[in-house]
């Protein structure tokens, strides 16, 4: 069974819901405490998807991701960088991916090199975004994560959610098939910036970057928070509609999907 860490402690508080998640998707899970990874007392090594979940670590002061992608960095980026080379799945959601941008595991253009080339800054609204948000899959990329998805709904919640970078870094992400979930309106069209099925006012409606490999994702919509069908806020209503029509009722949410590719990239 493929075996998965989730990592807690200092402020992210989503590792629950991602532990079910991926559990549900078939996985044998482990939360696991930063200092755990830092003394020494768990090894990534065991591992073959590693987890940094949503949250404020520790308060989002200097910055949303700032300090817990510091401590990795200097306690942890030489493994990090191992687990990678490896084979190993990388997933950064929400105060995850901030980590993951401000480490530098990605965009990861050049594997086995960490640089900061993106950011993911304050919400062009200028307040913290509860809701739900439509997105676009781009079935072009290689991301593990998006394998035979399209379109499908999840949360988001942030105040630091605004993905910017120089016009020749997005430029690289789009040849590259590096940019693997959008944001999008109701009719799964391009949501081209407008507020608020663009709730962050990210360049390109960019929600989820992978790096090269393929293998380090990271988004900012929730996918641990659509585990189950009544997750959606529509799901008394989608439940009578799939009634009437005579389809199904689904158990799983959508945010299962993402969950199980990335399980069964390994199987």
């Amino acid at each position: 069974m493929v075996k998965a860490l989730v990592m807690t402690g200092f402020g992210l508080n989503c590792d629950l819901e991602t532990s079910y998640a991926l559990r549900v998707a078939g996985a044998q899970v482990e939360r696991v405490h930063l200092n755990s990874l830092i003394e020494g007392r768990k090894s990534l090594d065991a591992f073959r998807i590693f987890v940094i979940g949503g949250g404020f670590s520790w308060g989002d002061d200097h910055g949303a991701g700032v300090i817990m992608a510091m401590r990795l960095k200097h306690r942890l980026q030489d493994r990090i960088g191992a687990f990678v080379a490896q084979g190993g799945v990388v997933i950064g959601i929400c105060n995850g991916f901030q980590v993951l941008v401000n480490l530098g595991l990605l965009p990861g253009f050049e594997p086995g090199v960490m640089k900061r080339e993106v950011a993911l800054i304050a919400n062009d609204c200028g307040g913290f975004r509860d809701q739900w948000v439509n997105l676009s899959v781009n079935t072009a990329s290689h991301c593990v994560l998006s394998s035979g998805l399209d379109r499908f709904e999840l949360p988001v919640r942030h105040g630091e959610g605004k993905f910017f970078a120089e016009p020749a870094v997005i430029e690289n992400l789009k040849a590259r098939g590096q940019i693997f979930l959008r944001y999008a309106n109701p009719q799964s069209t391009p949501a081209l910036g407008e507020f608020p099925h663009n709730p962050n006012g990210s360049v390109e409606d960019i929600a989820g970057i992978c790096d090269a490999t393929g293998r380090v994702a990271g988004l900012m919509p929730h996918p641990e928070a659509f585990n189950h069908f009544t997750n959606h806020p529509d799901w008394t209503y989608l439940r009578e509609k799939y009634s009437r029509e005579q389809k199904p009722i689904p158990e799983e949410g959508d945010g299962i999907k993402l969950f199980r590719n990335a399980v069964n990239y390994f199987n």
